[in-house]
């Protein structure tokens, strides 16, 4: 798998909720703090996104927008418009349930996805507090997820909660795929590195080959540059060293390997490339925060 792909399979997205809800009159509804990520698209119409703390955002038909972090945000067809909690509103337009697009202000559909694999932030902490999908070449490839979606909710059919939650998530992992593509929008972090072919080529390898013993050199080499190079572009894109994003790796897909597998410590510390259990507990508590044993016992 590509390393994209590997760290969503890792983290485990959950389609917490999915579907759509239309908006028929001025009104601004406000969302609290939630956990994991907000896709969401605009069918039809228009209206504004503020997150706290940031400036507002206008989102038009055909608009993507990701709210990785978890803030409080509204959604108002007028930025004076004294907001409204979601769940006034939901009894109120019939938010989550069947909604039909005739005549309403703005039509908009999407999901929650909660992370259910360890340390999230590995993904949240490198997306901006919006993604905001608007250019028209990123639209159009959404196109064809956002009419099925539509369909799904304008016609139920058996079967249909399924596909919009897959709809969901495709439109999830597109609207990801098209910010790492945008190199103006993308902050540091190892998604933005995704889109420079050399540290691509670095975190690729790492992932393909974990417990292989990388050196900085062997890594430098590996894609081209010199050492120095390397070094400095890899800690400026992704904003850890490559030893300690090596590292990081190892111990999240060790994590991963203590929850989920039986596997003893033995086996994952050589398959990771630790000599000893000794040298693999140190890497893995100061990582994680606590030792392999404890963290198969608690997840902690």
């Amino acid at each position: 798998m590509d390393p994209l792909s590997e760290v969503l399979a890792l983290l485990k997205p959950k389609s917490y909720s999915s579907g759509g809800f239309a908006v028929p009159g001025d009104i601004a509804i406000s969302f609290p703090k939630h956990q994991g990520i907000k896709c969401y698209s605009m069918l039809a119409g228009q209206c504004w996104l503020v997150v706290e703390g940031h400036e507002p955002v206008r989102i038009d038909a055909g608009d993507c927008f990701l709210l990785p972090r978890g803030l409080p945000f509204r959604l108002a067809t007028d930025l004076s418009l004294e907001p409204v909690h979601y769940t006034v509103a939901r009894a109120r337009l019939g938010m989550g349930g069947e909604a039909s697009d005739t005549e309403c202000l703005y039509y908009i559909a999407g999901g929650h996805f909660a992370l259910t694999g360890g340390h999230a932030e590995m993904l949240l902490q490198s997306l901006p507090p919006i993604v905001h999908i608007r250019r028209e070449s990123d639209k159009a490839a959404m196109r064809w997820s956002l009419e099925r979606m539509r369909e799904e909710l304008r016609d139920p059919q058996p079967g249909g909660s399924l596909i919009a939650q897959q709809l969901a998530y495709m439109m999830l992992v597109q609207a990801l795929r098209l910010h790492l593509s945008d190199a103006a929008s993308a902050g540091p972090g190892w998604l933005s590195a995704l889109s420079d072919k050399h540290m691509s080529l670095a975190i690729a390898s790492m992932h393909e080959a974990p417990g292989h013993p990388w050196t900085l050199q062997s890594l430098a080499e590996r894609v081209g540059l010199s050492r120095s190079v390397f070094a400095l572009r890899f800690r400026g894109i992704v904003g850890a060293t490559p030893m300690e994003y090596l590292t990081r790796w190892r111990m999240l897909l060790a994590a991963d390997r203590l929850k989920s597998s039986s596997d003893g410590l033995a086996s994952i510390a050589q398959s990771l490339g630790y000599d000893s259990e000794s040298a693999f507990g140190k890497a893995f508590r100061r990582v994680m925060g606590c030792s392999p044993r404890r963290y198969a016992r608690n997840g902690a």
